[in-house]
């Protein structure tokens, strides 16, 4: 499941591009010298890792408490289900569900602090820049942390997370270097294509781990243990 995860940046970064792209394109590097270059966009990267990280370890939170309820693996099918419908249902149709306007106030001010940071040049401005980054709302980001919940395990959820932002760092170091190259339409276009089908392999994979079917690593059978709850007293 966290190949998956890698798999899903590499892919999604051609979407990242064109949301994240204009951020990237703005960043204050000095073009002047190489390798401090490479070290701005690192710790830009650096930044939304880190961002990345944050919002696995809270939903793996989340999926870990429901765990514990005994709720797993129907939650696996139910988010595989998800994520399914996601790509199938209209676009036209979810925007008029934006699931972003609860925290409207939040993503303004971060696009604020954004803007500030990125008339600044010094060291600590690109972790700033990447972190905050890390924090606006995306579509990918949405089904990695669905997939964070699902997993049921806060170690896994948060390198589930922290995976998906590491396959998006290639592209997006690229698109600084050669921005002009990325420009390009029909490079997004047909690479955007393959975007719905993982997406859907990913949503199957969930729901056959949620059925518990036996198959190792993919279908595990549920665990049939359980906690005593009787207690002697003396």
């Amino acid at each position: 499941m966290l190949v998956s995860a890698f798999i899903l940046g590499v892919l999604g970064s051609f979407h990242c591009v064109g949301m994240c792209g204009p951020i990237a394109f703005m960043l204050p590097l000095d073009h002047k010298y190489q390798l401090k270059k490479f070290f701005q966009i690192s710790l830009y990267h650096l930044g939304r890792l880190l961002a990345y990280s944050i919002i696995g370890l809270f939903f793996g939170l989340v999926g870990k408490s429901l765990n514990i309820f005994g709720m797993q693996q129907g939650l696996s099918i139910g988010i595989g289900i998800v994520m399914i419908l996601v790509v199938l249902i209209p676009t036209s149709l979810l925007m008029k569900y934006n699931f972003s306007k609860p925290i409207y106030r939040i993503i303004s001010r971060i696009k604020s602090a954004l803007g500030k940071e990125l008339k600044k040049k010094t060291p600590d401005t690109f972790l700033t820049i990447g972190f905050l980054n890390g924090f606006l709302p995306c579509g990918l980001v949405y089904i990695a942390v669905f997939a964070a919940v699902a997993l049921g395990s806060i170690l896994s959820s948060t390198l589930y997370v922290l995976l998906f932002g590491l396959g998006t760092i290639p592209l997006m170091t690229l698109v600084v270097y050669a921005s002009h190259f990325f420009k390009a339409k029909w490079i997004r276009k047909h690479v955007q294509k393959a975007i719905p089908v993982f997406i859907i392999m990913i949503g199957l994979l969930f729901i056959l781990r949620g059925m518990g079917l036996g198959i190792p690593y993919v279908s595990p059978k549920q665990s049939t243990e359980t906690i005593s709850t009787n207690f002697e007293c003396h």
